[in-house]
């Protein structure tokens, strides 16, 4: 259980603001990564707080650069950096934990929402998309081409998600929906083809098939008799 950096009171679960003192913890390293502050401060914003964020390296396998708010303590990930990190920091998981993770999405359903629904990319200005990561994680995210933000707290939360088999669970979900949307394009095509049988023979109205003798329909008779008399 994670203390408050200042009063020492323990935090509720997830949570990263003291219920005792107010102050903000950072939640989502301390305990799971160390890390420095290895750059001066970048010219991408905090969408929140609108104050620079800072460059950190935390040291997992190396150098692993990443962007954090000093004042609320959110996390910046360029593309593909925040599933790498998961991939770093937990494996080595076989089975899913289902009681863990409707736990998890009950905790989250409870904690209060942010004040503000919709920030901005500190890349490129625009509106985020609010997005549910993975399944039963309990954990919506703010993510659009240029990266995703994570508020504080939502990254121990994930890889909570991830050491109960989230991950896993996630990719069973998503590979029955690819074989689903499979099955229903085959049975499209199949129908597709099946309806069109006539259109094969444009005439096939026309023309009755007896015992295997071709016969004219009597339309079809008279009509070729009047193309007859035109050119007779």
């Amino acid at each position: 259980m994670p203390f408050c950096k200042s009063c020492s009171a323990p935090l509720p679960p997830y949570a990263a603001q003291c219920e005792y003192c107010g102050v903000n913890n950072d939640v989502n390293l301390r305990g799971i990564h160390d890390y420095t502050v290895t750059r001066p401060v970048t010219e991408r914003p905090c969408p929140l707080c609108k104050i620079p964020l800072e460059t950190i390296d935390i040291q997992s396998d190396g150098h692993f650069y990443i962007e954090r708010c000093p004042s609320c303590m959110g996390l910046f990930f360029d593309p593909g950096e925040l599933n790498a990190l998961l991939d770093k920091s937990v494996y080595h998981v076989y089975r899913i934990d289902q009681k863990k993770l409707w736990h998890m999405t009950l905790t989250e359903n409870r904690s209060p929402a942010r004040s503000r629904a919709y920030i901005t990319c500190p890349v490129c200005g625009g509106l985020m998309n609010r997005v549910n990561f993975g399944a039963r994680s309990g954990v919506v995210v703010d993510q659009c081409k240029d990266g995703i933000w994570l508020d504080n707290g939502a990254l121990r939360r994930l890889l909570e998600w991830r050491k109960a088999g989230g991950q896993l669970l996630h990719e069973k979900i998503m590979s029955e929906r690819k074989r689903r949307e499979a099955k229903e394009r085959e049975r499209k095509q199949s129908g597709r083809f099946s309806g069109n049988t006539a259109g094969c023979f444009p005439y096939s109205s026309s023309i009755n098939y007896n015992n295997g003798e071709i016969t004219l329909t009597p339309l079809a008779t008279a009509a070729a008799k009047a193309i007859w008399r035109l050119f007779a």
